[in-house]
């Protein structure tokens, strides 16, 4: 693996550009979710819309942008003396990654019930999920940046 400490500069530049994205995403559609789940009727042309607009969200910009995210991050973990395994820190953040993409997995359960008008959750239990994205970014960027343990 040392030949990636090569391409480390390129592959922490995707691995930026691939998080970016998807916390984009990740950050948008529980909001889409809220609107959806309070503002619109279900089989109306609107839901429609907004199942369009919750699908293409997901499979053309979160899920490749979550999959390139864990392909930059485990080649630039993969290189040699690039991070302190015997830290906390790096384990703090894995875990919170790991968490970032349970969520991921969680909306797109969530999709799906929208897409066969089987929501059940209320505007409001969005809202507060939608928080959950926030305090795992604060997580992973104080990991990365401060590495306080």
């Amino acid at each position: 693996m040392d030949y990636l400490i090569e391409f480390y500069s390129w592959l922490k530049a995707g691995h930026i550009i691939s998080v970016i994205s998807w916390m984009a995403g990740i950050f948008y559609l529980p909001r889409l979710f809220v609107h959806h789940s309070e503002k619109v009727a279900t089989g109306s042309e609107t839901d429609g819309l907004f199942v369009m607009m919750e699908s293409k969200l997901l499979k053309v910009i979160m899920t490749p942008a979550m999959i390139a995210t864990w392909g930059f991050g485990v080649s630039m973990a993969l290189i040699p003396g690039v991070i302190n395994w015997g830290a906390i820190w790096p384990w703090v953040k894995l875990f919170s990654i790991i968490s970032m993409t349970v969520f991921h997995f969680w909306l797109v359960g969530r999709q799906k019930e929208f897409e066969k008008s089987q929501n059940v959750l209320r505007g409001q239990t969005y809202r507060i999920m939608n928080e959950v994205p926030t305090v795992l970014l604060l997580v992973i960027v104080i990991m990365v940046v401060v590495r306080p343990f």
